[in-house]
């Protein structure tokens, strides 16, 4: 793993290389089929990336490069989005971040992910721990009393946390579904959920950093999420401290 964490530290230094002709809030975007967008630093990163990760034997999933089912009979596959939150790339919005997970037998044990326009950087692996640079942890709510859940953005505009604003939880939202994942990792959060199917590049390095901190990530049934399904797709997730993690789960089936 040590040597996994020095492999992924390289790549994102590649990104932030791949990254600097580009401006967040000041870069044109493309439209891609579900009405996602797509920008020439989502291309440049994914290059960087491709061309300093897998090694030969290594699966290769990532929301910019066509899905090779060759990654299927592969126990070691890195699972990639370059930009996490293009969107909020495209607008400004501090919310976005590079996004690297490894995933062994269909589990993610090594992460990590870039936030330039935040000055965040989070490693982490299983056995490892997770190092965190230009991010301050918060102290960690001993119930769910007063823990601090991130939220998705534009699942908070749809008003589909409205619930759980009446519950005894303070919520944060934001955009990058891997950055709230890093977050939680990092103690810079409790718990991040969401009830909506995301891609696995979405959810890979953060759910790695969650667990390499020790912490819990489940679907929202509370069963163990797989990686690297020939449909790459997942249910949804529930990602927290893992003292919090029966506490969380009851909170959320009791929404309605």
């Amino acid at each position: 793993m040590e040597r996994i964490l020095t492999r992924i530290a390289a790549a994102l230094d590649r990104a932030a290389e791949a990254l600097a002709p580009f401006t967040s809030g000041k870069i044109e975007a493309a439209m891609k089929s579900g009405d996602d967008p797509v920008t020439q630093a989502d291309i440049a990163v994914d290059t960087a990336l491709r061309s300093t990760l897998p090694l030969p034997g290594e699966g290769w999933l990532s929301e910019e490069t066509a899905d090779d089912p060759a990654r299927l009979d592969c126990d070691r596959v890195w699972i990639v989005d370059p930009l996490d939150g293009t969107r909020e790339f495209v607008e400004g919005i501090p919310e976005w971040c590079v996004s690297i997970g490894y995933a062994v037998d269909g589990i993610p044990v090594a992460g990590g992910i870039l936030a330039p326009d935040r000055g965040l950087r989070i490693l982490g692996a299983v056995g490892e721990g997770v190092e965190v640079t230009g991010g301050e942890p918060v102290q960690p709510a001993r119930d769910i009393r007063g823990a601090l859940i991130l939220a998705s953005r534009s699942e908070v505009k749809r008003g589909e946390w409205q619930p759980v604003f009446s519950t005894p939880v303070s919520v944060r939202s934001l955009g990058s579904v891997a950055l709230k994942l890093a977050m939680v990792g990092a103690g810079m959060a409790d718990a991040t959920w969401t009830l909506q199917p995301k891609h696995e590049w979405d959810v890979a390095g953060g759910a790695a950093i969650v667990r390499a901190a020790g912490g819990s990530v489940a679907d929202p049934d509370g069963a163990e999420v797989r990686f690297n399904q020939a449909s790459p797709k997942l249910s949804g997730f529930v990602a927290c401290r893992k003292e919090l993690a029966e506490q969380v789960l009851e909170l959320i089936r009791q929404l309605p």
